[in-house]
């Protein structure tokens, strides 16, 4: 693909973003859209088949970006709960810097869109599950810790306190910040999550 493709593509990638910024709540058209970039619909055409392809487009940003940095984080840090605490302030910060695209995490950008899509966000967020939980699991082995709910039910509770910090962005039109007292709510909802797991008890 060459290059001046790519560069349209994203252009048009970054148009849709901007356009689901500056109008929360409304369907984008992809005639308005060929408006914003200032093409025609049939040239939009010739780089997305479909609106839903340029919706997947973005989704795969997200992906990348957040996916990449994660492998950074579990490089860098060894500590289980630094890990954790890292990830979902990775999630808060990109959904903070990227009000539009958020506005697809919680579906609210998708509503009368192919069930693929959903199927994508909801990957998304089991993929980041799963790593949470793989996370806590490693602990036990790494620093034998263990937390103090079902493995399960100890990665679910960090992830839905993230997700719903990115719900309420999205709710007040992205006013409310999703990092805003974020750094004041870690501390207390990890107080007491992790107990010395049995073998280090019986040690």
């Amino acid at each position: 693909m060459s290059s001046e493709k790519i560069n349209r593509r994203q252009q048009i990638l970054q148009a849709l973003a901007h356009m689901l910024e500056a109008s929360p709540g409304a369907r984008i058209t992809t005639a308005a859209l060929a408006k914003e970039v200032g093409f025609s619909e049939a040239a939009l055409y010739r780089h997305f088949p479909s609106k839903s392809k340029m919706f997947e487009g973005l989704i795969e940003f997200i992906e990348e970006t957040i996916f990449s940095r994660i492998k950074l984080i579990m490089q860098d840090e060894p500590s289980a709960l630094a890990r954790c605490q890292k990830i979902l302030h990775l999630l808060l910060a990109f959904c903070e810097r990227n009000p539009g695209i958020t506005r697809l995490l919680t579906g609210d950008a998708l509503t009368g869109e192919t069930e693929r899509l959903h199927g994508r966000i909801l990957q998304l967020f089991d993929r980041l599950e799963t790593q949470l939980k793989q996370i806590l699991r490693e602990a036990e082995l790494r620093e034998q810790l263990r937390p103090a709910i079902p493995l399960t039910a100890a990665a679910n509770l960090l992830l839905a306190s993230a997700e719903g910090r990115i719900v309420q962005y999205v709710r007040s039109g992205f006013k409310r910040k999703p990092t805003e007292y974020w750094p004041e709510q870690w501390p207390v909802l990890v107080a007491g999550f992790f107990r010395e797991s049995a073998l280090t008890a019986q040690g």
